[in-house]
């Protein structure tokens, strides 16, 4: 080390240029480098979604979605596998463990599904994605008609948003998936006579069956004539209106001289039309079609906002504009991260600026303070190297780990330059001063150091999704503090000797502070009297250091906060979901929606936001569809936007048989409920198992969380008694007596009813549905039903009442599954007043452990959500603390090749827990700041700083051990005289660095307040009782040295 550290004296323009390189290299990687919110601590997801237009939930999961689960149920690399039935559609949504590579999982699962035989003909294929629809987009936005528009009606535009706004958003960089409300697509429409169709003796399955073999696209290979060859290829003619009218689909040979053919034409009107829209969409008390962005994982989110942004732009001066439409974003998730950014980054400043100023005061000389100061950019900047060689992205949890790592980056150069300065005060020349300075106290920084980098190790080895953000924050702070304990043992003894041979600091020239000067003095003399007591007797010392030790783990049981998972964010948005009465169709929906809407509009249409009168709303919009509604609203004042809360809930409540859950949209969390949600969720064979189980357990829950209190419970899917279906059942026999097999007979009741999806047929270069149906809506009310007629394969006319019988049920609009099983969950989002941990505990206790032995058999209740995650992670990281504390111990052990002194360094560290909950009380006073998983990091990194000091002490007063000829009791009161101007000049860089965490409210805040009250109040205790502790421990444990 000694020739290292010469060869960086001797060689200065080396040294800079390094130092110049390190901070270029850290530019360019910082322009590089992914920007986010927040990191991705999702668990890799893949969802397999199908369409079946017109099944029910039941047929759904029956002919699709339990096919899919036995093909993929055995694919490596999955952790549990859910699936959710609706009408008309189905999705199966794998969740991997982490570190899982998803572009191999994808291909996999591509492959299994490819394997899958027997889904209906009317179902669409497969279709994987990587994001999972319950993911937060990125960005909503909203199609709306200009003030001089001549567009009809917004349902007529889904063609239009598939093919010329889609197809644009979707092939921007970053972009996942973008998925829209609104518009109807264009289809083939055959509205067919069914009294002609009876007249010509066709049934409608022969009918069906027609204008499927009159579609061909078929290649029937090659013909070579000569030089050339051709392509042989037999394509169906083009599906026009018009050209459809002559497909034939009856021909009668009767006549022995001619025969007649019946021609689509004569029975069916057929006509380009728009599907009959499936949901409302309204913005602001305007129409509008709905989208909703969602980002690819680990895409550059402020880069892929600027692209959209810019073909938004692009598309309302082209496209847009000349049709009288106009595209813009209701929901950009990029003004909270820039928001969130700019203040860490300006925390960071003034952090800096802060640090700098402490250390002016300590050092009250411009010329040391500029060498320190050197080590804030060069540590910050060189990190972003190590950022981006990671993969990793420029966060606020990673902006926030370089903002706490200020203060301690100049820890390092502070105890080297302080030593250089003052061997160099004892007459030492520069040269000498600044090689004996930095070697005498090379140890203890990289002992230091290194205690704050390996309390990380078993942090990153956390396989949880909070692993992922401890692992930015981690590295952070690592990096900066490696790259500190550099430039502390080269430039700093570099910059010194440099500063020390122009001109040798002089003390008498310091100017003074009379008020600082004196405290300083008071304190240091009394910190001095009290060790020089304290080391008189060993019961003096060991009654002190019991004291405290006592006092430390007495105070931390009793006054440790309960816990919860993550924050929620203080974003601009909240999202509301609307729940209906069984059986609601779209306008019954729209109704209740519009009662949310009357609400809020006074709001959107105030021109000002007046404090003590309602907030006003920036924008709000809902969509509504048959069986349910969500919406979205923000405030001008960011601040307001919970205020809106009950504007929104309560108009829906008030609607008889209606609910309403609305929530802050959550930075973690997916869908409303967020990083707070706790699902308890009832599995077994049947619904008619659990769902009894379920409904005690929902009354029960309700009865302990009431929601007068502010707490949210919901049932997913809804446990009343389902949507009222009308099950047909056909008399197989006479079915077969009249030569209809049952699948014909469905067949006939959908074109009859709402229409049948025949095939997709090409139109103006894009394929469209073909739909058959009767020109006359047959079914108006149920006594319909049985009197309607339809003609047999034999031309008989024969009632739906001769072969079936019809029942009214009640039956769910949705169908969820849990690894294979039906499941009924309850989510519980607990007020802001309890905690998730106590609210864990009341379940637990109260209800589930009674209920679980009175379960049926193959019943079963558990909790998950955040709730489990909760408990995982807390397990994981009591057991984290440890390994780091023994981590810390063996590493101290080979530094000081003692296994005596390092139990000394970690006594400590009781009392620095003390400070963090003691500053987390304190917070709460003024803010409320639960005790979550990002918190309890902080005194994980406590661990690991607290330390410092203490190993500072105990290699002084070894070092004068060893060099000088003192006694015990002399070496530990010089070891101290030296040491506690660097203590407190580096502990009180560290605290000034980040009190700007702590005192500047804003955007992102809530993910490292907590952190650093925690560092804050831990480094403050730990700091002055080190003066308490070490000096009578280190007494007793040479003088056993030295007896033994």
């Amino acid at each position: 080390m000694k020739n290292f550290i010469r060869l960086c004296i001797l060689n200065p323009v080396a040294i800079l240029a390094l130092v110049m390189l390190t901070v270029v290299f850290g530019i360019v990687a910082l322009k590089k480098i992914p920007i986010q919110m927040t990191p991705d601590i999702d668990k890799p997801i893949l969802q397999v979604r199908v369409s079946w237009p017109g099944a029910s939930p039941d047929d759904v999961e029956r002919e699709i979605i339990t096919r899919l689960e036995r093909s993929i149920s055995s694919l490596s690399g999955v952790e549990k596998i859910e699936s959710d039935s609706r009408y008309g559609s189905g999705r199966v949504t794998l969740t991997y463990n982490i570190g899982e590579n998803i572009d191999n999982a994808t291909i996999k699962l591509l492959n299994r599904i490819s394997t899958i035989n027997g889904l209906p003909e009317e179902a669409s294929k497969p279709v994987v994605r990587t994001s999972n629809s319950e993911d937060s987009p990125i960005s909503r936005l909203v199609l709306i008609k200009t003030k001089d528009s001549k567009i009809g009606e917004m349902t007529t535009l889904g063609d239009l948003v598939e093919f010329e706004i889609i197809e644009n958003l979707s092939r921007i960089e970053g972009v996942s998936e973008v998925t829209f409300r609104g518009g109807s697509k264009k289809e083939l429409k055959i509205s067919v006579d069914m009294q002609k169709l009876a007249n010509f003796g066709i049934n409608i399955n022969s009918l069906v069956n027609s204008l499927k073999n009159s579609s061909a696209q078929l290649t029937a290979g090659e013909l070579i004539e000569g030089k050339r060859t051709y392509t042989l290829r037999a394509e169906s003619i083009a599906y026009t209106p018009e050209s459809a009218q002559n497909i034939i689909i009856k021909t009668d040979n009767s006549s022995s001289t001619s025969s007649t053919s019946v021609k689509l034409g004569d029975v069916a009107n057929i006509f380009i039309s728009y599907k009959d829209p499936t949901s409302f969409r309204r913005i602001n008390g305007e129409d509008a079609i709905t989208f909703a962005v969602l980002r690819e994982p680990g895409a550059n989110v402020v880069k892929t906002m600027e692209l959209l942004n810019k073909e938004i732009e692009s598309l309302n001066k082209t496209n847009l504009n000349n049709k009288g439409l106009e595209l813009y974003n209701v929901y950009d998730e990029t003004v909270y991260i820039n928001n969130a950014i700019d203040l860490v980054q300006q925390n960071i400043i003034i952090g800096g600026i802060l640090a700098i100023c402490v250390l002016m005061i300590f050092l009250r000389n411009l010329r040391p303070t500029l060498i320190i100061m050197f080590a804030i950019p060069v540590s910050v900047v060189g990190t972003f190297v190590m950022i981006s060689s990671l993969g990793l992205s420029i966060n606020v949890i990673s902006l926030a780990g370089l903002a706490f790592a200020v203060g301690m980056v100049v820890d390092a150069s502070i105890v080297s330059q302080e030593n250089i300065y003052r061997l160099n005060q004892s007459g030492l020349n520069s040269e000498k001063a600044s090689l004996n300075g930095a070697l005498q106290v090379w140890k203890p920084i990289l002992g230091s150091a290194l205690t704050t980098v390996v309390v990380f190790i078993p942090v990153l080895m956390v396989d949880l999704p909070v692993g992922q953000l401890f692992r930015d924050i981690a590295v952070a702070i690592s990096v900066s503090v490696v790259i500190s304990v550099l430039v502390s043992l080269t430039l700093i003894p570099t910059m010194a000797n440099i500063s020390l041979r122009r001109n040798k600091l002089n003390q008498d020239k310091i100017f003074k502070i009379p008020v600082i000067d004196n405290l300083a003095n008071n304190f240091k003399t009394w910190i001095l009297k009290y060790i020089e007591w304290s080391l008189e007797t060993s019961k003096r010392g060991l009654t002190v250091i019991f004291s405290i030790i006592l006092i430390s783990f007495i105070f931390v049981f009793s006054f440790i906060p309960p816990l919860d998972y993550l924050p929620d964010g203080n974003r601009n948005f909240v999202f509301a979901r609307i729940i209906v009465p069984p059986g609601y169709n779209k306008e019954a929906t729209l109704e209740i929606a519009r009662a949310m809407e009357k609400s809020a509009q006074p709001l959107w249409e105030k021109k000002t936001d007046v404090e003590g009168e309602k907030p006003k709303i920036s924008r709000f919009f809902f969509v509504a569809y048959s069986g349910g509604a969500f919406a979205g609203a923000a405030t001008e004042n960011a601040k307001r936007v919970k205020e809106i809360l009950p504007i929104l809930t309560n108009p829906v409540r008030a609607q008889p048989g209606a609910r309403a859950f609305a929530q802050q949209a959550s930075l973690f969390g997916r869908s409303v409920g967020g990083s707070r949600s706790i699902r308890v969720n009832i599995t077994g064979p049947s619904l008619k198992q659990i769902k009894p189980v379920s409904q005690n357990l929902f009354r029960a829950i309700r009865k302990e969380f009431p929601p007068s209190d502010g707490h949210q419970v919901r049932s997913i899917p809804t446990l009343n008694n389902g949507v009222p279906q009308v099950i047909i059942k056909p008399n197989n026999l006479k079915l077969s007596e009249y030569g209809i097999s049952a699948r014909e007979f469905a067949t006939v009741l959908d074109v009859y009813n709402d229409g049948l999806r025949v095939s997709e047929v090409p139109f103006e270069g894009r394929l469209i549905d073909m739909t058959l149906l009767s020109s006359k809506r047959n079914f108006n009310k149920i006594d319909d039903l049985e009197n309607f007629s339809f003609v047999t394969n034999s031309g008989e006319n024969i009632t739906l009442s001769q072969v079936a019988d019809l029942e009214i049920v009640g039956l769910p609009n949705q169908i969820k599954r849990l690894s294979g099983k039906r499941v009924l969950s309850i989510q519980l989002r607990p007020n802001e007043e309890i905690s998730l941990e106590e609210s864990i505990k009341v379940l637990n206790d109260k209800l589930i452990k009674p209920l679980n032995d009175k379960l049926p058999k193959g019943v079963f209740v558990n909790i998950s959500g955040a709730a489990s995650e909760l408990e995982r992670t807390w397990n994981s990281m009591q057991q984290n603390v440890l390994i780091a504390i023994f981590v810390i111990f063996i590493l101290l052990t080979i530094l000081m090749k003692s296994f005596t002194l390092p139990l000394i360094v970690l006594v400590i560290v009781p009392s620095a827990a003390v400070g963090g909950i003691m500053a987390l009380i304190i917070i709460n006073l003024f803010i409320k700041q639960p005790l979550d998983m990002l918190t309890m990091l902080g005194f994980i990194i406590l661990t690991g700083v607290v330390v410092n000091n203490s190993i500072l002490m105990v290699e002084q007063t070894v070092w004068h051990k060893k060099h000088e000829n003192l006694t015990l009791k002399n070496c530990i009161i010089e070891a101290t005289k030296n040491r506690i101007r660097p203590i407190f000049m580096s502990t009180l860089t560290s605290l000034f660095g980040l009190t700007p965490l702590l005192l500047f409210p804003g955007a992102g805040s809530e993910l490292y307040r907590g952190i650093g009250a925690v560092i804050f109040g831990g480094l403050t205790m730990s700091t002055l009782l080190t003066f308490f502790m070490i000096p009578p421990l280190l007494m007793i444990a040479l003088r056993y040295q030295k007896s033994n």
